[in-house]
């Protein structure tokens, strides 16, 4: 430390200044870096040239031939129809055994019942006591409540028919009375205006309108009054002439005086009919007529209260009853439904097939499918996939999607056979691009599905595929290597050989990933630069005379689209 600290001293001294090691290491870094990009600068300005000269740079001679127009991309190996298994378990639920990944079911597997994966059911099983009991409890209930329905029922008739019948002895007891015309009439008037009064002294203006009991006890006392009056008549003429005899002294003195006491006698019968009849009139009758009529009324009133009253009850045995049932068939299906979440913890081999883990398949899963993991409600657990019929999902750059059709074929490799190729056609494509990648939201893919053709034991899920989709074979065209085309405001240029190099405008057509068609501004056999030249003077630059091209801008060497 102390030589070291000696030799900063002495090397300040001599420069005049202090610079420390790490520093002077910089420096020697900053000029080794502008050094190298000025080596670099002159090269390629060396190397471009201001003549457009195509020394060194790669030719290739237009051809004319058969041009084939595919599509490839790579994708991952599926069956076309698969079985997934699910959980039915509502909640969350525990994996408490599963069979091997790549375990094959045989058809004799799926008819035995063969037992893939078996959830944890305890928590369910300790609450199956607990749903008898409230299925038993709601199933008494029921019953209960049936036989009260019932009950209801039959007292209501009874009772119907106790009133219906008062009201009918009512009304018979108000004809007996009145007779049957009156009563209808008196009932019509009380059914028109309830608070009506009998005019009981227009019914007894005329006798004749009467009927029943109330014309017969008229009747019957106006007969009294006729017969006191006869007997009253003879009396007196039975007197009249004993007193005649008396005073000629042919009848005894008490012959005389019975005779007057049968007068006597007879006038007071008289009177004492007159009486009666009057009191009929006036207060019997129309009590009797109103009392009946009332009896009636207050009978029919009666019955409609036990109606209403009987309604109201079945009514309500009636709602008991609908909710005993709808408790009992409440606790009937959830003891249905815990039953049936116990047997979905048991879960069986629906189809013959090898089976895969959910998680294997999806790239995105959380929960990795393993003895103990915890899966929800609908989450997938396993997939049997059919390996008789297989396919290859793909994604197509939307550049390239119009172009894919159902049905084109396809010719499909795939990695872990790399010697053999298949056959397939395309099956679907998507109708909308799939969601963007947060790498790279610019780009735009379609999902689609390309079939393998025949039965391939040797394929598996999950293998790597390498598809060629066949868009078009165009036969005796011209065509140029892809990268000898450039867009120049937006046209499409081609350099052909020279010196120096010809800059052409050109019409091309359909495309592959190596060449492009040439409709028009080439003929066959003209060489054409492989690497076109990265900077052209621009069109303004030629038009002005004398004046010195500049630069253009960078000519953006882009892959040909398809034509139109």
């Amino acid at each position: 430390m102390i030589e070291v600290r000696n030799t900063a001293k002495q090397t300040k001294k001599a420069s005049g200044g202090y610079i420390s090691s790490r520093r002077i290491l910089l420096i020697l870094i900053c000029l080794a870096v502008v050094v190298a990009i000025g080596i670099f600068g002159f090269l390629r300005q060396r190397s471009s040239g201001s003549d457009n000269s195509q020394e060194g740079a790669g030719l290739f001679a237009v051809k004319r031939g058969d041009l084939t127009i595919s599509v490839t991309e790579s994708g991952n190996i599926k069956a076309i129809a698969s079985k997934d298994i699910k959980s039915e378990v509502e909640g969350q639920a525990t994996i408490v055994s599963i069979v091997p990944e790549g375990t094959t079911i045989t058809a004799e597997d799926v008819n035995n019942g063969k037992v893939l994966v078996e959830l944890d059911s305890s928590k369910l099983k300790e609450q199956l006591s607990q749903r008898e009991i409230d299925l038993t409890g709601a199933e008494a209930s029921y019953a209960d409540a049936n036989e009260s329905y019932l009950i209801q029922v039959k007292q209501n008739e009874s009772n119907v028919t106790a009133t219906e019948l008062k009201a009918k002895f009512a009304l018979m007891d108000l004809q007996k009375y009145l007779g049957k015309t009156v009563s209808e009439k008196l009932i019509a008037k009380a059914d028109a205006n309830p608070d009506s009064i009998i005019d009981t002294a227009s019914l007894l203006d005329d006798p004749n309108r009467l009927g029943g009991e109330a014309s017969q006890k008229l009747r019957e006392l106006q007969g009294n009054i006729s017969l006191a009056k006869s007997n009253l008549e003879k009396a007196a003429y039975t007197l009249e002439w004993t007193e005649k005899l008396y005073e000629k002294q042919y009848v005894a003195e008490t012959e005389l005086r019975k005779d007057r006491l049968d007068k006597q006698r007879i006038e007071i019968e008289e009177e004492k009919a007159r009486i009666a009849l009057t009191l009929f009139q006036l207060y019997e009758f129309a009590k009797q007529s109103e009392q009946l009529l009332s009896d009636y009324n207050e009978a029919k009133r009666e019955l409609e209260r036990t109606q209403a009253r009987a309604r109201a009850q079945l009514a309500q045995a009636k709602a008991k009853l609908s909710s005993a049932r709808s408790t009992y068939e409440m606790q009937k299906q959830r003891l249905e439904k815990l039953h049936k979440q116990i047997e979905a913890c048991t879960i069986r081999a629906p189809a013959a097939g090898q089976v895969v883990y959910w998680s294997s398949t999806e790239q995105w899963v959380r929960v990795k499918i393993e003895q103990g993991a915890t899966i929800s409600e609908g989450q997938k657990i396993i997939t049997i996939p059919d390996a008789s019929k297989m396919k290859v999902e793909i994604k197509v750059h939307e550049t390239w999607i119009d172009k894919i059709q159902v049905g084109q074929k396809a010719e499909i490799s795939i990695a872990a056979f790399p010697e053999k190729t298949f056959s397939g056609e395309v099956l679907k494509k998507a109708p909308l691009a799939d969601a963007e990648n947060w790498l790279n939201p610019d780009l735009k893919v379609y999902a689609t599905d390309i079939g393998i053709d025949g039965t391939h034991d040797a394929l598996k899920t999950g293998m790597t595929g390498k598809v060629t989709v066949i868009i078009d074979k165009l036969q005796d065209v011209l065509y140029v290597p892809i990268q000898s085309v450039v867009t120049v405001e937006d046209k499409k240029i081609c350099y052909v050989a020279g010196s120096p190099a010809q800059k052409r405008e050109v019409e091309t057509g359909l495309f592959n990933d190596n060449f492009v068609e040439i409709k028009s501004g080439l003929a066959e056999g003209e060489k054409v630069l492989l690497n076109p030249p990265k900077w052209a003077e621009p069109e303004a630059a030629k038009e002005q005379a004398g004046t010195e091209p500049e630069p253009a801008k960078e000519q953006t060497q882009t892959q040909q689209e398809p034509a139109k």
